[in-house]
């Protein structure tokens, strides 16, 4: 509302500077504009318009993989996160919003230095309170609205939902707000409950700096010594404090300590992590239903979940730490989620086809992070169990340096023995494999097996049985196997995982991790009828189980031996399946397999265009992972033979135009073409 001044004023200075900071006070809609501004000149960047939320974090740890993983970078390599980021935005003309830096501004500040002398086409737009005082920043500092124009009235008609008195009630509400966004919000609210003539006659007294409540009282909470908090400031900590007061108790409680989820949360995990005292399972709803129509709390979405804007979240953070529960609420929230990560099954094929709990993972994953950073500082145990449970999805998912961080921390920080350590080690096994940490990865694989063996006869010992391998000496074996296929050793990766299926019956996602080793295994040994014949065995297996990921893998397996059996139709089909696996489980990692696979696929039925242009693509999500193509030997020969094919036939200049135009473009989009054209489609 009534900002186009300044949107043409940041379009006209996004073309003039390279970095664009737009300050402001709390509230005034920084953020709203920044959004709308890059949707605003996003076609001006061939390589788009990228948003990063700094919001939910607590310290500079984890700023460049937050910024990675918003510029669809899903670093695998080894090497220093930075480097990999320089790399991925070094040829690419694009725009990063940076949103909410106040809390980061010296580690923002040298991001962004460095990011642009490395990536001379990169843009900046930054939201902060104040300037990051960046050599080449240009400042544009953002008012509210008008208090007394026509737009400031319109937006809290419309909060508000309902037509505002014409005795100017509204014009006076505006007036004593100053114009502020977010207080005429929150205005609004309390007209939908209160009516406008009693929302006016209580903000006429709130905001009487001669009352004590408006400048002392409970509110100076709120005083803040930084000069970035105008003067105008105040009257947002006396509406936001005016919010807290006319909340009920039950809600004040609940508003402070809801301040300790960083992203979004639904009633149960409401309830799991904030009950106590008044607010109790029959209580908490009512509690939570009273913010959502003051405004604090924003209603539920599609999947019932809320969230909290971080202005009204940074003041129930203070009241929180008031009330001293600051430290008992964080445990709280970390070890609920704690328990959501033990109890997600994404260790086993997640359920629900394998897609439900990632998709919750990402949705969760700011409160994950923060929940693993507080038990590595409070309770290292705990934390191996957390990192154990999720950093295997991270991996999946792309996310292989947190992976690693997390589990590196936690290994060093806990003493603890058994099934969590074992699992910790499993994992990092795999992070380290799709790093190409091999070294590494195979001293962790060895750490893996003995820790299983040590876990297995101790369960043993305790429940005075005899010593049975289990499910923990089949993931030991198949990371084994893992970091032998991978280092071109298929008879040793046949062997290691052989010999534990025979020796142990368990049925466990484990032991399904186990088959899909040997199918591998036995392809690189030549033995294809073999592997095919357990490939569909397993198959079978997985949909029994509803397992996704394996069944994702067997679907590019089969691709493979289509393409070694001539039949590249077949081929093609089995790529678009094990692509649309991939992407539903957010594995950039498979996607950039697959289009490989499909690309070799089309070249070998004679389909140039759709090779190049799926190639190209496939080129743009390897980049993402930061590490060049990569896959089985077999494949990269077969690739290069084909590809050799389909240049002739089509031509180097119009193979080198098609493949550029599909690097240069969006990588969805590419990927949306490769899933419905071509040959086997």
């Amino acid at each position: 509302m009534g900002r186009r001044t300044e949107l043409r004023r940041i379009a006209t200075a996004l073309a003039d500077h390279r970095l664009v900071t737009v300050t402001g006070a709390g509230g005034v809609g920084k953020t709203r504009l920044a959004l709308r501004a890059a949707h605003h000149v996003a076609a001006r960047f061939p390589d788009g318009a990228w948003w990063a939320d700094l919001t939910p974090l607590d310290g500079e740890r984890l700023l460049v993989p937050l910024v990675a993983d918003a510029v669809d970078l899903a670093d695998h390599t080894p090497g220093m996160a930075t480097t990999a980021l320089h790399r991925r935005l070094a040829g690419d003309r694009l725009l990063l919003v940076l949103d909410s830096c106040d809390h980061l501004a010296g580690p923002c500040a040298r991001l962004v230095t460095e990011l642009l002398a490395a990536a001379p086409g990169l843009t900046v737009l930054v939201t902060a309170r104040r300037a990051l005082g960046v050599p080449g920043e240009h400042v544009l500092a953002l008012d509210p609205l008008p208090a007394a124009g026509p737009d400031a009235l319109e937006l809290l008609r419309r909060a508000a939902g309902r037509d505002l008195p014409a005795d100017g009630t509204g014009g006076e509400i505006c007036v004593r707000l100053e114009g502020i966004p977010l207080a005429l919000e929150l205005a609004a609210a309390q007209i939908r409950l209160q009516g406008a003539e009693a929302v006016r006659d209580q903000l006429g007294t709130r905001l009487d700096p001669a009352h004590g409540e408006a400048s002392g009282g409970r509110f100076a909470l709120l005083a803040h010594p930084e000069p970035v908090w105008p003067q105008r400031h105040r009257t947002l900590r006396a509406a936001i404090g005016w919010s807290h007061e006319l909340a009920e108790p039950p809600e004040r409680l609940l508003w402070a300590r809801l301040s300790v989820f960083r992203g979004p949360f639904d009633l149960a995990s409401a309830t799991a992590v904030c009950a106590g005292g008044p607010l109790t399972a029959a209580t908490l709803p009512a509690a939570l239903d009273g913010l959502v129509r003051a405004s604090v709390v924003r209603p539920a979405d599609r999947a019932g979940r809320h969230r909290m804007l971080d202005t009204l979240r940074e003041y129930g953070a203070l009241w929180l730490e008031r009330l001293g529960e600051t430290a008992t609420v964080a445990d709280r929230h970390a070890h609920h989620f704690r328990a959501y990560a033990r109890g997600a099954g994404l260790l086993d094929g997640g359920g629900d086809g394998g897609h439900g709990p990632y998709r919750d993972l990402d949705v969760h994953h700011t409160d994950l992070r923060t929940a693993l950073d507080r038990l590595l500082r409070t309770d290292p145990d705990a934390a191996l169990d957390l990192a154990g449970s999720v950093a295997f999805s991270w991996s999946c998912r792309g996310r292989l340096r947190e992976a690693r961080d997390g589990l590196e921390q936690a290994l060093l920080l806990s003493g603890a023995r058994g099934r969590a350590r074992t699992r910790a080690l499993w994992a990092l096994g795999v992070a380290l494999v799709l790093q190409g940490d091999l070294g590494a990865a195979q001293e962790i694989s060895e750490r893996c097996a003995r820790e299983a063996r040590y876990t297995e006869y101790a369960e043993a010992e305790a429940a005075d049985g005899p010593h049975r391998p289990g499910e923990l000496t089949l993931d030991a074996a198949a990371l084994a196997g893992l970091v032998a296929l991978t280092t071109g050793r298929a008879k040793a990766a046949a062997v290691v995982v052989g010999h534990v299926l025979d020796a142990v019956p368990d049925d466990s996602a484990a032991r399904l991790r186990c088959h899909l080793v040997r199918v591998f295994a036995l392809t690189g040994l030549g033995r294809l009828d073999e592997a095919g014949t357990r490939a569909r065995a397993l198959r079978e297996r997985c949909e029994e189980r509803g397992e996704h990921g394996i069944r994702t893998a067997l679907s590019y397996h089969a691709a493979l031996t289509c393409l070694l059996a001539g039949d590249p139709g077949a081929a093609a089909g089995h790529a678009r399946a094990m692509l649309e696996g991939s992407r539903r489980l957010g594995a950039r990692l498979g996607v950039a397999l697959g289009l490989d696979v499909l690309a070799t696929a089309l070249a070998a039925a004679g389909d140039g265009a759709s090779a190049a242009d799926v190639s190209g693509t496939g080129e743009a999500y390897w980049r993402a992972t930061g590490r060049p193509r990569r896959g089985l030997p077999g494949l990269r020969a077969l690739r290069e033979k084909y590809t050799g094919t389909a240049r002739a036939a089509l031509g180097d200049p119009a193979y080198e135009e098609i493949f550029l135009r599909a690097l240069t473009g969006t990588p969805q989009e590419g990927l949306a073409r490769a899933l419905r054209t071509g040959p086997g489609s």
